[in-house]
């Protein structure tokens, strides 16, 4: 691609960044768009990082809620499922989430959700912070005690040595 096919853009993180591949090497991660403030036009704007020294940023810095200018250039489908993306060659912090405030009991710090990521499904439970992982055909992978574990697991479970020795 030439520089003149790249597009910049800013939005906001919408979501936790995550990994492209089994070694971080790669991230990807949703930005919110809206060209105007009117919040019918928004949009979600899926987004991968290949570069590693800008997937570790997007990785280890980058906090859902922080405002971004990326530049890179969309990725087309080639099948009618296939998303479309942008794939980004440069990217800015213009600003950090805004924080909670301090209050005197300790925030839930984790929501119940389940996601995709990659082949993976995992669920995040809210009251413990844990992490139950299966593949996306329903085969038990493991669990993590935080969300941060996730990636050593997946590299265990990707190279035979799944708990109990499965």
């Amino acid at each position: 691609m030439s520089d003149a096919d790249e597009i910049v853009m800013d939005g906001f993180l919408d979501e936790e960044t995550v990994p492209g591949d089994l070694h971080g090497l790669t991230a990807r991660f949703r930005l919110t768009v809206s060209p105007t403030d009117e919040r019918a036009d928004e949009m979600i704007l899926p987004c991968s990082v290949a570069d590693p020294q800008m997937a570790h940023q997007v990785l280890h810095e980058l906090t859902p809620g922080d405002q971004l200018r990326v530049t890179g250039y969309f990725r087309l489908p080639r099948t009618p499922d296939e998303p479309m993306w942008l794939v980004v060659t440069a990217l800015s912090l213009l600003q950090t989430a805004p924080q909670p405030a301090d209050t005197t009991e300790p925030a839930d710090p984790y929501d119940s959700v389940i996601e995709r990521c990659g082949a993976y499904l995992h669920y995040v439970d809210g009251d413990t912070g844990g992490v139950e992982v299966w593949t996306e055909a329903g085969a038990w992978v493991g669990w993590a005690d935080t969300p941060g574990e996730l990636t050593a697991l997946l590299d265990a479970f990707e190279h035979g040595q799944a708990p109990g020795g499965e």
